[in-house]
C-alpha cells in the first residue's frame, strides 16, 4: 500500500482568496481533511462533495481533539492509504502547532509537506489599515501568543516586549489582556501608545476597534469582541483611520461603551 504524504496547510485568516495556489491544489486533490474552527466555512465550501471533513476544534480552553489524538489520526490516515490534508487557519508554523505535528508524522515515518499560509498578522494588519513595519514608525515586528498553557502563568520578557520602535502582534490575548496591558506599561511602553484588536480579520464580518495600550481592555470588553481576535500595539496603529481601506475601523469609546 502507497503511504501518501500529509499535507500540513495554511488556510489564512479567513478570506478564501488569500489561499495559495498550492493550497487549492492539494484541497482538489485530497480525500480527507482534518480542520481547525479557525478555518471559514468559506474555505470548507471549496472541497469537494466526496471529501471527507474531520474538525478537529481547538479553541482555547475548550479542544474538540486533542493535540495527541490530532497526531495518531493524522499518521492513521496516511497509513490507511489516504490522500490527508491537516488543514490550519493562518500559517501552520505560527502558533499553529504544525511543527508538532510534522514531528509526530516524521517520529512515524511518515511523509509530509508544509504549504504555508498568510498568518493573522499580516492579513488582519492588512486588512485593518494596520502596517507591521512602517519607516520611521516601527523597525521590526514581535509575534507573541498571550494564551497560556493550563495551570501556567503568562511569563514573557515584559521588558523586551516594551519597546517603542517595535510594533507587537499579540494572538490569542483576549483572557490575558489586562495582565499584558499592566506588564507593558509596567516594563516602560508608554500608556498612550496606540493600539487596536481585530475582530475576525480578512472575512466580512471584520471589527476593528482603535484606542490606547491603557485602554484595550476596556475597550474590548465594550465591544464585545470575541475570538478569533488579533491585538496589535505600537505607532504603526495610529495609520488604521488612514490606511483603513476594506471596513472602517472604529474609534474606541469606552463611556460610550462603543
Amino acid at each position: 500500500m502507497t503511504i501518501n504524504p500529509v499535507y500540513i496547510v495554511g488556510a489564512g485568516p479567513g478570506d478564501p482568496e488569500l489561499m495559495t495556489v498550492k493550497a487549492m491544489r492539494v484541497l482538489k486533490e485530497c480525500d480527507v481533511v482534518v480542520y481547525d474552527r479557525l478555518v471559514s466555512d468559506k474555505i470548507l465550501d471549496l472541497l469537494g462533495e466526496k471529501t471527507e471533513k474531520i474538525f478537529a476544534g481547538k479553541a482555547a480552553r475548550d479542544h474538540h481533539m486533542l493535540q495527541e489524538e490530532i497526531n495518531a489520526l493524522l499518521v492513521k490516515l496516511a497509513k490507511d492509504g489516504r490522500k490527508a490534508v491537516r488543514l490550519k487557519g493562518g500559517d501552520p508554523f505560527i502558533f499553529g502547532r504544525g511543527s508538532e505535528e510534522a514531528l509526530h508524522l516524521a517520529d512515524n515515518n511518515v511523509a509530509f509537506e508544509i504549504v504555508p499560509g498568510i498568518t493573522a498578522s499580516a492579513g488582519c494588519g492588512a486588512y485593518g489599515g494596520i502596517p507591521l513595519t512602517h519607516r520611521g514608525m516601527a523597525t521590526g515586528v514581535r509575534f507573541v501568543t498571550g494564551h497560556c498553557r493550563d495551570g501556567v502563568h503568562l511569563d514573557l520578557n515584559w521588558k523586551s516586549l516594551a519597546d517603542p520602535d517595535t510594533t507587537l502582534v499579540i494572538y490569542m490575548g483576549l483572557i490575558n489582556i489586562a495582565k499584558i496591558r499592566d506588564e507593558l506599561i509596567k516594563a516602560g511602553l508608554p500608556a498612550d501608545t496606540p493600539a487596536g484588536a481585530i475582530e475576525r480579520g480578512t472575512t466580512e464580518d471584520q471589527r476593528t476597534i482603535l484606542t490606547t495600550l491603557k485602554e484595550l481592555p476596556d475597550c474590548i470588553e465594550a465591544a464585545d469582541l470575541k475570538a478569533p481576535s488579533l491585538l496589535i500595539i505600537g505607532r504603526v496603529v495610529g495609520l488604521a483611520p488612514d490606511l483603513g481601506w476594506y471596513i472602517p475601523p472604529m474609534d474606541c469609546d469606552v463611556e460610550a461603551g462603543q
